[in-house]
């Protein structure tokens, strides 16, 4: 038997008719039922239920599958055309057709292209009661065609002038999406200011500075083949104006003040303008004489584009954009027409009839222009089909009169115009059928008392049956008086009693038989609220409850839910709901509201409200908020073995609700003094049942918490000793661990004395080795923490056990530890060392692990031992260094760093446990190849004559190999710093001593000195050195300078200076020129001008450090003078005197103060001002 509910909220007069649920069934076309069973005997024209889309894209990469499904009874055949004519599939191999279906397998990987199956395919299902058609479905391979080459010159602008990047991307099926990126795949940003059209171009409203950059690409997106093509990039380069003229807007796109627009019906509808201008433009949309849609529209791409989705007639009209800024504002219009492709408005409907009865066949479709009906009878124009002198064409409208068997076909109706077409197929099916109920049998009806009852009775037959209903086995028919009898079988009650339950039975009959189905009805009682919740008001900070008592059908289980204000209770704690009540506690102003109580049972649903009302507490004196004060009266009782019964009185709550009570208690025989944490209870108990510990003396106090803080502790209640157990746990942290090769040291962390609960607390220790089969030794001790065994194996693994006793008995069987007896040291050294020379300051050592055995503990690594094999003297003289380098774990090999260059080492290998080293393996020497030497020891430059120094030297403290040669470069320095050219001298490695002549005399010298090896050369060391004087010409000019004559004239010469200098300052306040500077460069001495090696120009001295790259300099003049014995570092060793002065950044000051930079033909132009001397031979 089938159970089936009547739904609680239907409410069905009897004058309900026609029903608007499944009860409708016209007289003069029946509908097949879709019941298996039924179809399985029922002979049916062909049905198309499954083809490809009219416009099918396919992947050329993938086989092309055509899809055409169709149903009927007999099962249909089915054939193709291709292009209008039929399509042998026999003939070409890769064409197949899927057994059972039309749908077309089309084999291109294996061999074959697409775009040899390019074309219109119909499919035709048929059965011999007639043939139903596919749509035309046009099948095009996908295209993602790449870019064309091109050249992209690169684009430069001012700021704030607009552009327009084109994209223009290869056309494509179906059309590409399109996006811009960057190098990196990256999205660019986008803007009022910058945003991509719906053509694909990129625009700017005005460019900035920002904006430059190499990587403007356009991808285009073919999802259909999953491809993306590239643009060439483009280069944009924004120059930086210190202003950019402001101007009005201007339309980037669309051009002109207006244009037009058509879309068609159903589709999105997007208008788009883009301006440009600076500032940038704003975008608004209006429609003319209308509003826009407030549902439908959207605006997308920063209001540039205007979308309005699902658009039919009503939305044609003129459209503006207006685009405005600061300088003023521009529109455009667009005139939009919406033109529709055909839509239905009645598409034809399948028929069934029985013979010699009538029926209609309407087909009726609407669009823009008016679409074009055309009928057409199994595939077959109506026009060239076989005449059936039943049917009649008006229009769009086939009447069908006295139709018999042969009358059966498949008839199609094309709606079109020149947007597309409609194609339906709808049968005529002529049967001649017996009676059949389709409604189960003996199905159950369970209604609601005083609700209507609806009995199915779902039959078919041709010609359609009529239908009776009876009550009973004996009943007489059931009349529209009580009852409501559907044109679909259906029998309605409308209000059903308790006498109502019982057994219906349907009859259906026609010409050609009776069929009978009975079904059963029961009545139950409705569910009620006998004690519905009442309004209340309450103050705020109270508590309210709501009562809510049902009374339901014996048979039924109810659920009652509470609702607030029509939604769930709010997740809170505060809201408690038992059988019959809601209780809400703390009540706020947010409780406030209407609260409803919900009973439901499978067949009704009845609910019931009230309204809560939060209102403010009388006003009351300001009160004190404070911490409670202490609970006080504690007392004990129910005093048992491990258990005892506290209880208190509260003490005042100084106007903050206690929240929380926390227990302490006291152990007056282990920790007299110290009170620990026992429990916590809720704020409104005052009894708290405590779990107690063996063997303790307790006493408890109280302290109360509220949200201001914790009160005082409570005075102790009376002390309770309870009685001593066993323990009930045993030591932690058990240990096993050698101190020496044979013992074996135990440790755990002893129980305290709250834990002992007991006297005579004591210990069990067991040990017995892990491997073997000896028995447990187990020895007694005291309350102590560690218990050693003697006489064990060296580091033997153990099992270990502690286990606690007091004078009651022993604690539960205590967990076994695994420890380890003492280490010794390692027997045996690590063998098979081999030593890899990685290069002169880094080796590589491998060595045989030591057997496990040996090792005779925990293995912590191996150690390397190695040092630097000195001579026999040398180790005479000084104990040799070893390094040590110590490797965790198992590893067998290990790298040495640091070595020096062209040594010979020696190395061994140690193993190491806890305990200490092993013995060492036998030595293992080798050599590290040559390497760079360092710098020269020492070097000294002696003896310097009037073109000689003498150098001397010792070799580097580490040559690092044998040393080759040596190499020698000095350049000479002037008096300006500038460094001459550079002379590269090898010297014998043999030599410590070297002469160097013809050089120049009064010149310094600048060397660099390094060694080398066959590995390279060395780090440098640096020296500076001053060749001697001309003394015969030092002598004439010191002679000279004492005369009186001389010192007259250099007086002469001063005043002369000081006088033009005055004339000059002059001059120059009053707004004109004294060309001193000019003179003197015409009546300058030749003698006098410093002259460059090559062209008579100053090179350049540079201050940088010894080792970087040198500057070509000059030579000091034959009639510069050097003072050997001043300090290298001096100035003065660079110039010709002691008396120049410099600026702060140590420029040097001229003779006039008006000079700004240094001119080569100046006589001062060294870093001094002239001396006597180089006066007397300007003069000569």
């Amino acid at each position: 038997m089938q159970l089936k509910i009547m739904p609680a909220k239907k409410h069905l007069s009897a004058g309900s008719v026609p029903l608007i649920l499944f009860l409708c069934q016209m007289i003069r076309a029946l509908e097949v039922p879709l019941d298996p069973k039924l179809l399985e005997d029922l002979v049916q024209p062909p049905t198309i239920t499954q083809q490809s889309p009219k416009d099918y894209i396919i992947d050329p990469r993938e086989n092309i599958v055509i899809q055409c499904e169709a149903k009927g009874k007999p099962p249909p055949s089915f054939s193709w055309t291709r292009n209008g004519t039929h399509f042998d599939i026999d003939k070409d191999p890769l064409v197949t057709m899927k057994p059972g279906s039309g749908t077309l397998i089309i084999n291109i990987m294996s061999e074959g292209k697409a775009e040899t199956y390019e074309g219109v395919y119909q499919c035709t299902a048929r059965n011999e009661r007639g043939a139903a058609i596919s749509n035309n479905i046009v099948v095009r391979p996908s295209r993602s065609p790449l870019w064309t080459k091109e050249k992209l010159e690169p684009i430069t602008l001012r700021n704030g002038q607009s552009l327009v990047l084109p994209c223009r991307p290869p056309v494509g099926l179906p059309p590409a999406i399109i996006f811009w990126m960057d190098n990196s795949f990256q999205r660019l940003p986008q803007s009022e200011r910058v945003s991509q059209g719906l053509n694909g171009d990129l625009y700017f409203s005005n460019v900035l500075p920002e904006d430059t950059r190499e990587d403007y690409i356009c991808y285009a997106r073919f999802n259909h083949t999953q491809t993306i093509q590239q643009k060439q990039p483009i280069s944009l380069k924004v120059i930086s104006a210190k202003s950019s003229k402001e101007r009005p807007p201007t339309f980037l796109t669309p051009e002109g003040n207006a244009s037009h627009k058509e879309e068609l019906r159903g589709n999105v509808l997007s208008l788009e303008c883009i301006a440009e201008g600076l500032p940038t433009p704003i975008i608004y949309w209006i429609k003319e004489d209308g509003t826009l849609p407030i549902n439908r529209t959207f605006y997308r791409n920063f209001k540039k584009t205007l979308q309005i989705i699902h658009v039919s007639e009503e939305d044609s009209g003129n459209y503006q954009c207006i685009a405005k800024n600061a300088l003023g504002a521009i529109h455009h219009t667009i005139s939009v027409t919406i033109k529709a492709a055909p839509f239905w408005i009645m598409a034809p409907q399948n028929l069934v009839l029985s013979p010699g009865e009538d029926g209609t066949l309407i087909c009726r479709a609407n669009g823009n222009p008016k679409p074009r009906i055309d009928w057409l009878t199994n595939g077959v124009p109506i026009e060239i089909a076989s005449d059936d002198p039943s049917r009649k064409i008006d229009g769009d409208t086939i009447i069908f009169s006295n139709v018999q068997e042969r009358s059966s076909a498949v008839y199609q109706c094309n709606a079109s115009n020149e947007y597309g077409y409609l194609l339906a197929n709808a049968f005529v099916n002529v049967l001649a059928e017996p009676p059949r109920i389709l409604t189960s049998a003996n199905t159950l009806y369970q209604v609601i008392a005083n609700r209507p009852a609806l009995l199915d009775c779902a039959f078919f037959g041709s010609p359609l049956p009529t239908i009776e209903w009876f009550k009973g086995t004996k009943g007489s028919a059931l009349h529209e008086d009580i009852y409501v009898l559907h044109e679909n079988g259906t029998l309605e009650i409308p209000v059903a009693q308790k006498d109502s339950t019982g057994t219906y039975t349907c009859v259906a009959r026609n010409k050609l038989g009776m069929a009978k189905n009975e079904v059963h009805l029961e009545i139950k009682d409705p569910t009620r609220i006998i004690k519905q919740p009442e309004n209340a008001v309450v103050q705020r900070g109270s508590q309210v409850s709501f009562e809510c008592k049902v009374k339901h059908d014996h048979s039924l289980i109810p659920s009652v839910l509470w609702l607030k204000d029509d939604g769930e209770l709010p997740s809170d704690e505060r809201f408690s709901v038992d059988k019959d009540h809601l209780v809400v506690t703390d009540v706020n102003d947010d409780d406030g509201g209407t609260y409803t109580c919900v009973a439901n049972t499978t067949l009704d649903s009845v609910s019931a409200s009230a309204e809560l009302k939060v209102v403010a507490p009388p006003p009351t004196p300001a009160p004190v908020y404070d911490v409670p004060n202490p609970p006080f009266d504690l007392e004990l009782t129910n005093q048992l073995d491990k258990s005892v019964q506290l209880t208190w009185t509260p003490g005042d709550d100084n106007n903050s609700p206690i929240t929380t009570f926390i227990i302490e208690y006291e152990d007056a025989m282990h920790e007299a003094g110290l009170w620990h944490h026992q429990a916590e209870v809720s704020g409104t108990q005052t009894t708290a049942q405590l779990k107690l510990s063996p063997y303790v003396n307790y006493s408890f106090r109280v302290m109360a918490e509220n949200s201001i803080g914790r009160s005082s502790p409570s005075e102790a209640s009376e002390q309770y000793l309870t009685k001593a157990a066993e323990p009930d746990q045993n030591p932690m942290a058990v240990e096993g661990l050698g101190t020496e090769p044979d013992n074996l040291v135990i440790t755990w962390k002893p129980l305290n004395g709250f834990e002992s609960n007991g006297p005579g607390l004591q210990y069990k220790v067991s040990w017995r080795q892990k491997d073997g089969d000896d028995e447990w030794t187990s020895v007694v001790v005291a309350n102590v923490s560690k218990y050693i065994v003697s006489g064990t194996p060296t580091f033997v693994p153990y099992l270990i056990k502690v286990q606690a006793l007091n004078d009651v008995g022993f604690a539960p069987e205590p967990a076994v530890a695994m420890g380890h007896s003492g280490e010794d040291l390692p027997m045996v050294a690590p063998g098979n060392v081999r030593v890899s020379v990685v290069n002169s300051t880094l080796a590589e050592v491998h060595w045989d692990p030591v057997p496990l055995k040996s090792i005779r503990g925990h293995l912590q690594g191996y150690r390397i031992y190695y040092w630097k094999a000195q001579s026999s003297s040398k180790r005479s003289r000084r104990h040799i260094e070893k390094k040590i380098l110590t490797f965790q774990g198992t590893k067998t090999h290990g790298m040495l760093p640091g070595l020096e260059p062209y040594s010979h080492y020696s190395l061994n290998v140690r193993v190491v446990n806890g305990k200490g080293e092993g013995p060492a393996s036998p030595d293992r020497g080798f050599h590290t190849p040559e390497g760079v030497p360092s710098a020269p020891s020492s070097l000294k430059i002696t003896n310097p004559t009037l073109d000689s120094l003498t150098l001397e030297w010792n070799p580097p403290s580490h040559p690092n190999g044998i040393l080759t040669e040596y190499t020698l470069k000095y350049q000479p320095i002037n008096s300006t710093h500038e460094l001459g050219p550079l002379v590269d001298l090898k010297i014998p490695a043999n030599k410590t001593r070297w002469i160097l002549k013809n050089l120049n005399f009064s010149t310094r010298y600048k060397f660099y000195f390094y060694a080398q090896t066959s590995a390279g050369s060395g780090s440098q060391i640096t020296e500076e050195a001053i060749t001697t004087v001309d003394e015969a010409m030092a002598s004439r000019q010191v002679d000279i300078a004492t005369q009186g004559w001389f010192i007259g004239l250099m007086c002469a010469v001063a005043l002369l200076i000081l006088i033009l200098l005055i004339v000059c300052f002059i001059r120059r306040n009053k707004g004109g020129k004294y060309p001193v500077k000019e003179k003197e460069d015409a009546h300058a001495d030749p003698e006098i001008q410093p002259m460059k090696e090559d062209d008579g120009t100053f090179g350049e001295y540079s201050d940088a450090e010894d080792h970087k790259p040198l500057k070509k300099g000059s030579r000091t003049p034959s009639d510069r003078t050097v003072k050997k014995e001043d300090s290298d570092d001096s100035l003065v060793d660079y110039g010709e005197g002691v008396n120049g002065q410099f600026n702060e950044d140590g420029s040097f000051i001229g003779q006039y103060s008006g000079k700004k930079e240094k001119e080569p033909a100046e006589g001062n132009e060294s870093s001094e001002a002239p001396s006597p001397v180089n006066a007397m031979n300007s003069f000569v």
